[in-house]
């Protein structure tokens, strides 16, 4: 039922994604081997990736950016993202509709 991508927790969920850095723009591109894709804009240098994908989802989901917390894959493209506050299916329909 739930997209591969997406894990929900008691307080909130989980996204597995694939990011792809130095992109034209910050987009949700879709899914891609199970996780889902995000480029961003911003380059990987000294965080700001990280620090833009952050406030991107928090600005998708309509949620604080203190509610979401990069969990797994700090240097790396395939992150683990928790979004405390909103619910799998919100955020189902919020990412597959790009």
């Amino acid at each position: 039922m739930a997209a591969p991508w997406l894990k929900s927790l008691p307080d909130g969920v989980e996204l597995a994604l694939l990011i792809q850095p130095r992109a034209s723009r910050t987009r949700v591109v879709g899914e891609h081997d199970g996780l889902l894709k995000i480029q961003l804009a911003a380059p990987p240098v000294d965080g700001e990736a990280n620090a833009a994908l952050l406030e991107f989802l928090g600005k998708q989901l309509g949620v604080p950016r203190r509610q979401v917390t990069l969990v797994a894959g700090d240097a790396s493209r395939r992150k683990r993202v928790q979004v405390v506050g909103v619910d799998a299916a919100r955020v189902e329909a919020v990412m597959s509709g790009g």
